[in-house]
């Protein structure tokens, strides 16, 4: 049986993965920021109650995340795979001189700080071939950026590729396996439901990756059809 923390667990892309490694069995333990409403996250802890731990979590306080941490070694033995999948978009900049700091300070720590704290508090818990899974963006790659707008969500998901490169490279000779991944433009609160990728698609081709995923792969760049992706 397969050990996973899948952070931001409560909607969208972490509830999907939540629902899919229950329905194969996996042990899963979601993580959601309080005061969030986590309805369907209980309704499957009542139908997976051997198998669904709910811990919360608010990614962006180091206190919360070490009473999780706490929580969380107190029930499981190990990790084998952790998916830093809580993040957000922030206010979409619509050009060029409607910045604030306060915003974009918000958008880094979320979607970039965060997810690689959350990696070094629960470190302790990783084990040979275990996995970290950072949700991504291509809106993140450099390289393929031609757009003018979403200057912090853009740039956040750059230095969160940049912070998984550095996981990657510090964690190899552990054998520990890091990537970033992008789930791909998919219907959810986030995405919208303009997007043209359904949920479970998406999440069951990520799924697939990382069952894939060897310590050859670690620090590269993945879409969730298991391309990769230009920096």
């Amino acid at each position: 049986m397969v050990q996973i923390l899948i952070t931001g667990a409560n909607r969208g892309l972490g509830l999907e993965f939540v629902r899919q490694y229950l329905d194969r069995g996996e042990k899963v333990v979601a993580t959601f920021r309080e005061n969030n409403d986590i309805s369907d996250l209980e309704e499957l802890q009542r139908k997976y109650p051997d198998f669904l731990t709910l811990v919360p979590m608010n990614i962006t306080s180091s206190d919360s995340r070490t009473k999780a941490f706490t929580e969380v070694k107190s029930k499981i033995s190990g990790l084998d795979i952790l998916i830093n999948n809580a993040g957000m978009t922030g206010k979409r900049e619509l050009k060029f001189g409607d910045l604030h700091a306060d915003h974009m300070l918000e958008v880094f720590n979320v979607n970039a700080i965060s997810a690689v704290l959350v990696a070094e508090q629960f470190s302790q818990l990783f084990k040979e071939n275990s996995k970290i899974i950072n949700i991504s963006s291509w809106m993140g790659s450099i390289s393929a950026r031609e757009n003018t707008t979403n200057f912090s969500y853009c740039a956040s998901k750059a230095a969160l590729n940049m912070f998984t490169k550095l996981l990657s490279n510090s964690l190899r000779d552990k054998g520990i396996i890091v990537i970033p991944i992008h789930p791909g433009w998919v219907k959810t609160r986030m995405g919208t439901q303009s997007a043209p990728i359904e949920q479970k698609d998406s999440i069951s081709g990520m799924i697939q990756i990382i069952d894939s995923l060897t310590l050859e792969e670690t620090g590269r760049f993945y879409d969730w059809q298991g391309n990769e992706l230009a920096w």
